[in-house]
């Protein structure tokens, strides 16, 4: 159980990546998330989307929150190709989503050449009520495989619905950073001992989870800023590991 850590930009990375490499690939891109109109994707950034202006928060903004569904759906057909390349047969691929991306999102996994399974729901029980509308307190999981699937190779029985809140106050690094609490049960797609790929890494949840449930993990993160903070985390999270399993084995 091991993991490496790249900063830099995803397709550039995933390209001096070899075939075959990983088991699963489990990802949060940045699928502009709250833009219908060009002035919306435009005029905001990532943190004015995601955050409170009275919660004070001083989490950096990261690029790539500003794309059209036409450029958002051409750029996650070249990085699903790729993905697609260094994973091997009956591997998976899990991409967050959200209502406004979810078509295009299952329509540039299938031109990428994975096999569509199906999509999984995610519930953020805090979300804020909307009078006179529905509380948009679900994003979706986009859940794909290589080819066939040997359940016989990892013979799970995982759930399509999971519920957590979004991390706050000191424990949320990231704008849009995902509970490890539901992380830790996607990673288990990925065979014990196989190794998770997420190319927007972000603060390093997925491959938290990904240790603490015994995969190993490749990120790669383009925000400086983020890649540190998820090197912290997942060097932290791998020495904890490795000094339990030390005590428990004494």
């Amino acid at each position: 159980m091991s993991f490496s850590l790249h900063q830099g930009d995803a397709l550039t990375v995933l390209s001096g990546l070899p075939d075959d490499s990983v088991d699963s690939v489990i990802t949060d891109p940045p699928y502009n998330s709250g833009g219908r109109t060009a002035k919306e994707r435009t005029s905001r950034t990532a943190r004015q989307k995601y955050t409170s202006a009275d919660a004070g928060h001083t989490l950096p903004d990261f690029t790539g929150e500003n794309m059209d569904q036409r450029s958002y759906g051409f750029w996650l057909t070249q990085i699903m190709t790729e993905a697609h390349r260094l994973t091997k047969t009956g591997g998976t691929a899990l991409v967050f989503t959200d209502w406004r991306q979810l078509p295009v999102t299952t329509d540039a996994i299938q031109a990428a050449g994975w096999l569509w399974r199906g999509v999984l729901a995610w519930h953020k029980p805090q979300s804020r009520p909307q009078k006179g509308r529905f509380t948009q307190n679900c994003e979706f999981i986009v859940w794909a495989s290589n080819g066939p699937i040997d359940a016989a190779r990892n013979p799970v029985y995982l759930p399509g619905l999971y519920s957590a809140s979004q991390p706050s106050g000191k424990d949320r690094r990231h704008i849009t950073q995902k509970p490890v609490s539901v992380m830790r049960e996607l990673v288990q797609i990925c065979p014990d001992g196989g190794t998770v790929l997420d190319f927007c890494a972000g603060s390093g949840s997925t491959g938290v989870a990904a240790l603490l449930e015994g995969r190993s993990f490749i990120g790669v993160e383009k925000t400086e800023h983020y890649a540190q903070i998820a090197s912290d985390r997942l060097t932290e999270t791998l020495q904890t590991r490795t000094q339990d399993e030390f005590v428990l084995s004494a």
